[in-house]
């Protein structure tokens, strides 16, 4: 939901604070006369900027409109077989969305009973592999060994790590690109880099994968990136100083806000992300849901798989935004 309303807005995994200042000046900077030329098909100065701070070669990164983009790019060009896609039960909502678009065959393989992948489910033949780090929305991060052993089992097809939270406090897969020619890291400029207004996303991989990625690319839609939204993501990148304090800015309130919780009677997987799934001992999702609506408050509740009917999603917002939160949580669930 995108309230038109003021309200405190913890449902859609937004960061609560703007991007850096730099990102307003190269927005304000773009020239009305260079809008009415085409972008560069190429994103040079975009793919650039984020190859030199991975320190990768250009060839090794492709941009899209949103990691969104860039994933359904992904499952268009290199999930082909007829042996299915393997991807987690309670996961991103639009993996499934787009085999099914894309008449992909694909099998889901069910968290174990604290969320956690299984990784022994992904040993056997398979089409592709997509899996989040941390996975959403539970927020469940591992660690870089684990999908390393998951990459090394299938050197015949591409494997995915999707890291649109990864940021927040888990081990990026970025430096297995350059180990294994199978795998793409795919990260958002949406969620850490607060700029989701703008939509962008990138993957890092093997010069192959990459190339094969850009022509299926330039065979859908040449002009993806407009001339706006690639100024304000060489912006983000040039400030890692407002970036880096800005994402310690939400841990820090994600850590006090599970400690609220946790005296509330909540309980919960430990999130790496900048949101928090969460489970009343008592109190029905549904009620605080609708309870927190009723006085300003969006949160996320997912009804399907009924597994987590019982969970509420909750994005870390300001550290005032996140004081009002507990503070009408604990007249809802007391």
């Amino acid at each position: 939901e995108q309230p038109k309303a003021k309200v405190i807005k913890l449902n859609t995994n937004e960061n609560p604070y703007p991007p850096s200042h730099l990102v307003g000046n190269a927005i304000s900077g773009v020239t009305l006369d260079s809008l009415r030329k085409y972008p560069d098909p190429a994103c040079d100065i975009l793919i650039s900027a984020i190859a030199k701070y991975h320190g990768f070669d250009k060839e090794n990164v492709f941009v899209g409109v949103g990691s969104d983009d860039v994933l359904a790019m992904g499952f268009l060009t290199f999930f082909n077989s007829n042996e299915p896609v393997l991807f987690p039960d309670i996961t991103y909502s639009f993996y499934d969305v787009w085999a099914e678009l894309f008449r992909i065959p694909y099998v889901v393989k069910p968290l174990d009973d604290d969320f956690k992948i299984i990784a022994s489910d992904y040993e056997g033949s398979c089409g592709g592999i997509v899996i989040p780090n941390p996975n959403a929305p539970t927020g469940v991060a591992e660690p870089v060994s684990f999908f390393e052993e998951i990459i090394k089992a299938h050197p015949e097809c591409v494997v995915i790590i999707d890291e649109a939270y990864v940021d927040f406090g888990s081990q990026s897969c970025i430096e297995l690109t350059r180990k294994y020619d199978n795998v793409l890291v795919v990260r958002t400029f949406s969620k850490s880099r607060a700029i989701a207004g703008n939509r962008i996303g990138y993957a890092v991989g093997s010069k192959e994968l990459i190339k094969y990625l850009s022509d299926c690319k330039f065979s859908f839609n040449s002009y993806t990136m407009d001339t706006i939204t690639l100024a304000a993501g060489v912006a983000s990148i040039e400030d890692d100083e407002y970036f880096k304090a800005r994402v310690q800015d939400v841990i820090a309130t994600r850590e006090w806000t599970k400690g609220q919780l946790s005296e509330l009677g909540f309980s919960f997987p430990d999130s790496k992300s900048n949101f928090i799934f969460a489970k009343h001992e008592s109190v029905d999702a549904v009620h605080i849901f609708e309870e927190l609506k009723k006085r300003g408050i969006y949160v996320r509740h997912f009804s399907k798989p009924e597994r987590i009917a019982d969970y509420l999603r909750i994005s870390i917002g300001t550290d005032e935004e996140m004081r009002t939160f507990i503070a009408e949580l604990s007249k809802i669930v007391k």
